[in-house]
C-alpha cells in the first residue's frame, strides 16, 4: 500500500524533483517480512533549507547473512538438507528507527549537515542450522548487540552540483558525513561524477569509502551511511548488483563503479527535459569490506565485482524505475530500483 502527497516544483528550472512531499508505505509478504514506512521530505519548500524525517518499522525474515568478513564462503549446496537446509544463510532482522536530518546551503552547492538517529534491532536465528546462529555461539557476533538500541548523532558536508536530482544528467555529488553511535563511530566519503558527453549517453563514476572505530554492532556493520538514507553493503543493488543483499559485512567499506545510460526512447522527442525517457544502462560494480584492525585503504585486492545490464523509465521529473540483471563470481541477480544505484 502507497500513499503520498506532494508539492510540486512547478514551472521553475530546479535539480529537486519537488519542494516536499509526504508518504506511507505498508507491505507484508507471506513469509513474515513487513515494511511500514513514513517519510516527511522538504528538499526545497525553504529557501537554503532541506529537511526529511523517516519513521521506519521492518521486519526482514529472510535477511542474508554470509558471516563477517571478506572472504566468507557461500556454497548453494549448503542451501539443501544435506547441507544445512534452507536458512542456512538466512537470519530474521526486526528494526524500528526514527531519522531526522537537517540541511543548510553554505555557498553555492556546497550544503552543511547535521541528523540524528534512535533505532532498536534485533536478530533471531531461524529454525535449523546457520552461519548466524554459530557465529552467535562463537562470540564472532557480540550476544550483548543483540537485541541493540542504538542512539547516533551526525554531521557532515555535502556538494551538489546535479543538474537534476532523481535523473542527473551531469555533475557532481560528494559527501563527507561522521556519525558517532553507540559505542562506535562512523566516518563515510562518498563521490559521484556524472557526465553528458552527447545528447542521449550519460556516463557515470563512483567511488566511495566507509570506516568504523570502537565496537560496532552487527546491525551497524550491515549498513553504510549516506545524506539520504543507509543502504545495505557491500552486496545488493546500491552497492554492489549481481551478489546477494548483504553478501559481505564488516567494520569498513570500499565501492566503486561505472555505467553508462543511453536514451533509447524520448517523448516528446523534441522536449529538452522529456516527460518519459527509456534508458538501455550498462553497469560494472567493485566492492570490498575491511575486517577488525584492517585499515580502510583504496585497493585492488580482495575486490568482488560485477557487470551487467538494466532498463531504466524515467516519467516526469518523479518517477524511476530500474530493472535489471548484474552477474558477479557466484552467480546472478535480478535487480530493481526506484533510484538509481548511485
Amino acid at each position: 500500500m502507497h500513499y503520498g502527497r506532494t508539492s510540486p516544483v512547478g514551472a521553475d528550472e530546479r535539480p529537486e524533483d519537488n519542494l516536499a512531499a509526504l508518504s506511507f508505505d505498508a507491505g507484508a509478504s507471506t513469509q513474515g517480512s513487513y515494511l511500514v514506512l513514513a517519510s516527511a521530505r522538504a528538499p526545497a519548500w525553504w529557501d537554503g533549507w532541506r529537511g526529511a524525517l523517516t519513521l521506519t518499522a521492518a521486519r526482514a525474515n529472510r535477511l542474508g547473512y554470509y558471516g563477517i568478513g571478506n572472504d566468507t564462503p557461500y556454497a548453494p549446496d549448503s542451501l539443501t538438507a544435506a547441507g544445512g537446509g534452507p536458512y542456512f544463510y538466512r537470519v530474521s532482522r526486526t528494526s524500528f528507527a526514527a531519522r531526522a536530518t537537517i540541511q543548510r546551503r553554505v555557498v553555492g552547492p556546497l550544503r552543511v549537515l547535521a541528523g540524528a538517529t534512535l533505532e532498536r534491532s534485533d536478530f533471531r536465528p531461524l529454525p535449523g542450522p546457520s552461519v548466524f546462529r554459530r557465529d552467535l555461539s562463537a562470540g564472532a557476533v557480540d550476544p550483548s548487540t543483540v537485541p541493540f538500541t542504538d542512539k547516533v548523532v551526525r554531521a557532515g558536508l555535502v556538494l551538489d552540483t546535479r543538474d537534476l536530482e532523481l535523473d542527473p544528467h551531469a555533475g557532481v555529488f560528494a559527501e563527507a558525513l561522521f556519525a558517532s553511535g553507540t559505542g562506535y563511530t562512523r566516518t563515510t566519503a562518498d563521490a559521484r561524477l556524472l557526465v553528458h558527453p552527447q545528447e542521449r549517453l550519460v556516463l557515470a563514476g563512483r567511488l566511495a569509502a566507509e570506516g568504523m572505530g570502537g565496537d560496532p554492532p552487527l546491525a551497524a556493520q550491515e549498513l553504510m551511511e549516506s545524506s539520504e538514507r543507509p543502504f545495505v553493503a557491500v552486496g545488493g543493488y546500491r552497492s554492489l548488483r549481481g551478489y546477494h543483499d548483504g553478501r559481505f559485512t564488516g567494520r569498513g567499506k570500499v565501492l566503486g563503479g561505472v555505467e553508462a545510460r543511453y536514451v533509447i526512447l524520448g517523448i516528446p522527442a523534441a522536449a529538452q527535459l522529456k516527460i518519459v525517457e527509456l534508458k538501455l544502462v550498462a553497469f560494472f560494480d567493485a566492492g570490498r569490506v575491511f575486517g577488525p584492525g584492517e585499515a580502510v585503504r583504496l585497493t585492488t585486492q580482495g575486490l568482488h565485482s560485477s557487470g551487467g545490464g538494466e532498463l531504466a523509465l524515467r516519467f516526469l521529473r518523479s518517477s524511476l524505475v530500474v530493472v535489471g540483471y548484474g552477474r558477479g563470481s557466484e552467480g546472478g541477480q535480478l535487480v530493481f530500483g526506484t533510484t538509481w544505484s548511485y
